[in-house]
């Protein structure tokens, strides 16, 4: 894990950045992601489908410096090396959340295994951030499994710093015989436009199409 600092005075971005920032301007967008072949083969083959989707969420955002763009606890702007995913678990009993992480690993065997230990090592646990220490280089993920969307956003009052990517995923969609998952994805216009949003989708929908290289 490393953090990388950029050098705004020859980064070609800078002009964007200074003024999004200065905007505090974010945008999400919702996308539905076809699953059904990657949704039927982990079921056939006994694996959970929620490791699955941070496997590849995580896959993505270390694929591009972008998604990984912030500030670290200095105020230093830069980007981290690779990151993993802080993502939520509900409990059924008081009805709340909790976040954990995972360390990601390139082998989806090894990771779903890991994903797996930990949910059953923390779940039930009435407390938001029960596994710690929370790793500075990791992004946020939630699942809202009780209802399908077309539109999520988040309104994050922290003067605008929060350069990340946050990521909801919501209700399977069935339409005839195929199923999707809608994928929401909230970044902020400092450190990624639409066109980032736009090959993120992308390439979430070719890991899901092209899962039998990976699982």
């Amino acid at each position: 894990m490393k953090f990388n600092l950029i050098n705004q005075n020859d980064w070609k971005r800078k002009p964007y950045f200074d003024y999004y920032l200065a905007q505090e301007t974010t945008f999400s967008i919702t996308s539905e992601i076809d699953i059904t072949p990657l949704y039927f083969h982990l079921k056939s083959h006994k694996y959970k489908f929620y490791p699955a989707l941070l496997y590849m969420l995580t896959k993505v955002v270390n694929n591009h410096d972008e998604y990984r763009t912030c500030f670290n606890e200095d105020g230093e702007l830069g980007y981290w090396s690779s990151m993993v995913a802080s993502y939520t678990i509900f409990n059924e009993k008081s009805k709340t959340f909790a976040s954990i992480w995972t360390e990601h690993s390139e082998c989806f065997r090894t990771f779903h295994q890991k994903v797996i230990e930990d949910i059953r090592a923390y779940e039930g646990k009435e407390e938001l951030f029960p596994k710690k220490p929370i790793p500075p280089n990791s992004f946020p993920v939630s699942m809202i499994p009780w209802v399908s969307f077309t539109g999520f956003n988040l309104n994050i009052m922290n003067h605008g710093n929060y350069l990340l990517p946050i990521f909801t995923a919501g209700k399977f969609i069935r339409k005839e015989s195929r199923i999707f998952l809608p994928v929401s994805l909230q970044m902020h216009h400092a450190v990624c436009d639409g066109y980032h949003a736009s090959q993120y989708i992308s390439e979430l929908q070719k890991l899901a199409d092209e899962y039998v290289k990976w699982i």
